[in-house]
């Protein structure tokens, strides 16, 4: 796990001394080495490496291969690359790292068969000696991060979004208004794109190939379905295959020359990895965060699951004023806008997890590939109504609230197309406020590309779970994995997800959804697998997790910090109506209305 940075442009290379300077931005992603490369002319690389795999010289990056036809940067580890490198013809390795086999395999089969064949998370930046062009590649599920800048034939790519603001060429871009719309409705910044004009984000699963000429090559090597062939459907079959596949990624990914570990929760997903990695790490270490809320509190759970699979565990327990002395801490990493204030604890189990090892798996993943969170169903249960005319599913709304108190449907159905609805959950800020807040963006439309919600209304609950799922995929999951990156790279902690391997990915498509989906179902094959490999720990009844008391907080200890960040003159640069924002700051202050999420998605923005 490391942080990179490139340049590349026809004879118009800024100085090594001011690249190595953005360079060092990115050094809590790779604390252990600083490399550099250039061919003194069109390209230059820069590399901060985090020491995983062959902590030896031989690992060290830019690499080139050996017959020097590619230099490479490489983020990320490669779960197959010992089998990749028993395909190989060459043998003549320096070292044990997956940088070395990945470079190996490019000269024997291309960069296109080699990127189809791994099997981890990554973001390659990739230099062809012979054809002079530069391919930036993103892992297929967008685990690791990867920004770049494009303007006036230079290219700029890195592993924070920062190091390209920051570069002269991009200092000056303005603020694209679309982007900055989607990111206050969506509160995060979805790849592809960039708040600056002309800087960008590799989508998950692709490739883009720049040339000296200006051109620019596009390629999709991978991308979630949302309409696989469900070939399993028996209960006990899908429990057979989810526990070997993910005892097989969980095996695959305690590979490391540095200590290891797991983040435990009193949840589903990272209680199950914990569970595999225990038989395969006798020793391995937990780490779990306690909470002075008992409505949050999940350390207790935490430790009845370390104990019943003999884990050694430790809980960091916090009240929520000891928690608030991290909150410039944690913000700190926000390097890019996103607003998930879920940060903060994500930063602290970071924290306290690097100071016992180098890398913790995660359980992140499980929520999307196994319709675990309430949104699948609370769109789901409408489904027979949402293709009735309007006035028939006010009708239907209306005696159901009548009769049940919506129990049964929901305000889901009011809405006409049910990916609108889906997008809607997403969003937090709501139109009244964003609306008086940024007028000038009242009439803007959201990027052409902006795309995941657009899908048409389906009929079949199975067709309509495959499109749900792709959109949390490329939603939802992506703004958590972002969090997740930066609050652990702060720490110089390298976090693991074996349910997002591509094998676990795979599997997940072949399941039924219906079991895993329904009025209280949320996830239920992945609780089932739970409660078959720990039996002693009851389920689950209700969902709790680790959280932060934002809005006490902003009205209290926050006040003065959130009135200096959001009336402060640097934050003129967006347009927003400061009065307007006084008005929401003080709704929520006097608590006319609780209204930390807008007033945090500001925020983030604004630091």
């Amino acid at each position: 796990m490391c942080g990179f940075l490139i340049e590349y442009a026809p004879n118009n290379l800024i100085s090594k001394e001011n690249f190595l300077e953005l360079l060092t931005i990115s050094k809590k992603r790779g604390p252990d080495y600083q490399g550099y490369w250039s061919n003194n002319s069109t390209v230059q690389f820069g590399f901060n490496r985090l020491a995983i795999v062959d902590l030896s010289e031989a690992g060290n990056q830019p690499m080139s291969s050996f017959n020097t036809r590619f230099t490479i940067v490489f983020n990320g580890e490669i779960y197959n690359h010992k089998e990749l490198r028993r395909k190989l013809q060459y043998t003549n390795f320096r070292g044990n790292s997956d940088t070395e086999t990945i470079i190996a395999c490019f000269e024997e089969w291309g960069v296109l068969k080699t990127v189809k064949q791994l099997d981890g998370m990554f973001a390659l930046s990739i230099y062809d000696h012979l054809t002079k062009e530069l391919t930036l590649v993103r892992d297929f599920v967008g685990i690791k991060p990867l920004f770049y800048g494009y303007s006036n034939g230079k290219l700029i790519a890195s592993s924070q979004y920062d190091q390209i603001t920051q570069h002269k060429e991009f200092k000056n871009k303005s603020i694209n208004p679309q982007v900055l719309k989607l990111y206050l409705q969506q509160h995060f910044m979805p790849a592809p794109f960039g708040l600056y004009d002309d800087t960008f984000q590799v989508l998950p699963g692709e490739m883009i190939t720049f040339n000296l000429e200006g051109k620019k090559t596009h390629y999709r090597y991978w991308e979630l379905p949302s309409k696989p062939e469900y070939s399993i459907t028996s209960e006990k079959e899908a429990i057979s295959l989810v526990e070997e596949t993910l005892n097989s990624c969980v095996q695959d990914q305690l590979l490391a020359d540095v200590s290891l570990g797991a983040f435990l929760s009193g949840g589903v997903d990272s209680p199950l990895i914990c569970s595999f990695a225990k038989k395969h790490h006798k020793n391995i270490n937990v780490f779990s965060i306690g909470s002075d809320s008992k409505i949050h509190d999940e350390s207790e759970r935490a430790k009845q699951f370390a104990d019943a699979l003999e884990l050694k565990q430790e809980i960091w327990n916090l009240t929520a004023k000891e928690t608030l002395q991290y909150w410039n801490e944690a913000t700190a990493a926000l390097h890019e806008p996103l607003a998930d204030f879920s940060i903060l604890p994500t930063y602290l189990v970071s924290k306290l997890a690097k100071k016992s090892v180098t890398v913790a798996l995660s359980g992140d993943g499980g929520d999307e590939l196994f319709f675990g969170y309430e949104r699948f169903w609370s769109i789901g249960k409408n489904i027979k109504y949402q293709n009735y005319p309007s006035i028939v599913r006010k009708a239907v709304y209306g005696f159901d609230k009548y009769t049940s108190g919506n129990k049964r449907i929901n305000d889901v159905v009011l809405t006409d197309k049910q990916s609108t609805a889906h997008e809607n959950l997403h969003s937090r800020f709501r139109p009244n406020w964003l609306n008086k807040i940024a007028p000038e963006l009242i009439d803007m439309n959201l990027p052409n590309q902006w795309d995941i919600y657009d899908y048409s209304n389906e009929k079949d609950e199975r067709a309509l779970l495959g499109r749900l799922r792709k959109a949390e995929f490329y939603g939802m999951m992506q703004k958590t994995l972002r969090k997740v990156d930066l609050a652990s790279m702060e720490n110089s902690l390298e976090v693991r997800v074996p349910f997002l391997q591509k094998k676990m990915i795979e599997a997940s498509l072949q399941i039924d959804p219906m079991l895993s989906y329904g009025n209280g179902k949320q996830k239920q094959l992945l609780k089932n697998v739970l409660n078959k490999r720990v039996p002693s720990v009851p389920e689950e009844k209700v969902k709790k997790g680790f959280s932060v008391p934002l809005s006490k907080w902003i009205k209290e200890e926050l006040k003065g910090e959130f009135s200096s960040k959001l009336l402060d003159s640097n934050f003129d640069g967006f347009g927003f109506d400061k009065k307007q924002i006084e008005k929401l700051l003080k709704a929520h202050v006097e608590g006319n209305q609780d209204l930390k999420w807008p007033l945090f998605t500001l925020y983030a923005l604004a630091k």
